[in-house]
């Protein structure tokens, strides 16, 4: 039976010297991140500015890490050198600590996300990962149609937190949400006229080299973060 969870921090950098400090660790933090143990995937984020504009948000970063089970990812927060430097250098600190429910799709040419066996059927939020890595002969028609294919995400009261992050701006890019229920989240994805026709302008122009969608079930919430207030379940 897999063991396997998945955390999502964010970390907030006000300062220049701070943003500084964050965009250098794009590059220095894998030589550590590689040698930790129980980490059987990870990605360093960059995040854009709100609602998935694609300009950089040099103030927020993001880590995502796939763990072989949550004894690793408490080690981790606890004890590595690497995490009290962010800890050090950052103003805020955001982790989701999720169990996937299912997973579809690959990023960097395999699916590193499996589906959780021991899921709490009490237990209604949800979170979603999407990425993709647009083709370059797609990008414009991509961010020229994402305003429009966003645009019932905006003051929607069932989505409680919601990011746009990427490995590297522009061209490969993903999204996380909390929502308050499945239900709500299908009926942004099956109702919504805008999101059906992203859709289906993806399925028509083919405009991803590669993606991956994902839906977690977060089980703890841990940190601060601006105009976010953990629902009590979730502490």
């Amino acid at each position: 039976m897999s063991q396997q969870i998945t955390t999502l921090t964010f970390f907030k950098y006000p300062s220049f010297k701070q943003k500084v400090w964050a965009f250098g660790m794009m590059q220095f933090a894998h030589g550590p991140l590689k040698k930790t143990a129980g980490l059987e995937f990870y990605k360093l984020l960059g995040s854009g500015k709100e609602n998935f504009d694609p300009k950089p948000d040099w103030s927020v970063y993001g880590l995502l890490q796939v763990w072989e089970n949550e004894e690793s990812a408490k080690s981790f927060f606890a004890n590595s050198n690497l995490y009290s430097r962010y800890l050090k250098h950052s103003s805020n600190q955001l982790t989701f600590y999720m169990k996937c429910i299912k997973a579809h799709g690959q990023w960097s040419k395999k699916n590193p996300f499996k589906v959780s066996e021991n899921l709490d059927e009490h237990n209604e939020f949800i979170t979603v990962i999407t990425r993709a890595t647009i083709k370059l002969n797609m990008l414009k028609k991509f961010w020229d149609y994402v305003p429009k294919s966003q645009v019932d995400l905006i003051d929607n009261p069932n989505l409680l937190f919601t990011a746009g992050v990427g490995e590297r701006p522009v061209t490969q890019m993903a999204t996380f949400s909390l929502w308050n229920d499945a239900r709500a989240l299908k009926k942004f994805a099956y109702r919504s006229q805008n999101h059906r026709h992203a859709v289906q302008q993806t399925q028509a122009l083919q405009w991803y080299k590669e993606e991956l969608f994902t839906r977690f079930q977060p089980y703890r919430i841990k940190g601060t973060w601006a105009d976010f207030e953990i629902p009590k379940s979730l502490k």
